[in-house]
């Protein structure tokens, strides 16, 4: 089964300096048929204005993903952690127990970046953060492992059952993925077109799926997609 989930029907927020799209129930937004899928519970596109961005604010029993798009997102930590996060780079900051951190667009031009939230296995462990580099050029699917539990295999290690998939596929590229039919598919088209098992889908269109046991994957354009497998 594949439910399609438009762009466009995503809740909105305006803060001037922030733009914001919520995926699920998020801050003022409250969608009672879309609060989380499986262990996912927040996408968030956000398009933050430069000089401005995120203070210090806390977090706890939270894995929290973010994929930079456009521009760049300067991240600073309790746990000591300095870094800028740009396209091609994914960073993870596992909340455990408690953390704070800030988020700031030091940039001349606009931050575009996608903010995921995945709701660990347990609760109450160890502050952490972990970043690395994306390369889909290295795999003939397009397809890269970005986040898988505990690192099995992925760049990142998530304190979940699950796994983050980031692909980049050309014009014309195809892929095709297989799965267990068991698990829930989360997919995340962040921009250019694309078809999934025939199902088309646009830049900030997602699809939710079970029951699937293989993907047969279509770039229209140059696509960009994030694919979560999940419990």
């Amino acid at each position: 089964m594949i439910e399609i989930r438009p762009a466009a029907a995503r809740g909105f927020a305006d803060h001037g300096w922030l733009q914001s799209r919520h995926s699920f129930s998020f801050a003022s937004y409250h969608d009672p048929e879309h609060v989380h899928f499986s262990a996912l519970r927040v996408m968030n596109e956000d398009w933050i204005a430069p000089g401005t961005g995120f203070g210090m604010h806390p977090h706890r029993d939270m894995e929290i993903i973010t994929w930079v798009l456009e521009g760049a997102i300067s991240h600073q930590d309790s746990i000591g952690h300095r870094s800028v996060i740009r396209p091609g780079q994914i960073q993870r900051m596992s909340a455990g127990t408690g953390i704070t951190h800030s988020e700031h667009n030091r940039e001349s031009v606009q931050t575009h970046m996608l903010q995921i939230w995945i709701v660990p296995a347990r609760t109450g462990g160890r502050p952490s953060y972990q970043e690395g580099v994306v390369d889909t050029r290295a795999s003939s699917s397009g397809f890269c492992l970005a986040a898988a539990p505990e690192g099995q295999g992925g760049i990142l290690s998530i304190a979940q059952d699950a796994r983050l998939w980031v692909g980049q596929l050309d014009a014309v590229q195809k892929s095709l993925l297989e799965f267990d039919p068991n698990r829930q598919i989360y997919v995340h088209l962040a921009r250019g077109h694309a078809s999934v098992n025939g199902v088309e889908i646009a830049a900030g269109d997602a699809l939710k799926i079970s029951g699937e046991h293989r993907l047969d994957i279509r770039s229209g354009s140059e696509a960009e997609l994030l694919l979560f497998d999940l419990p």
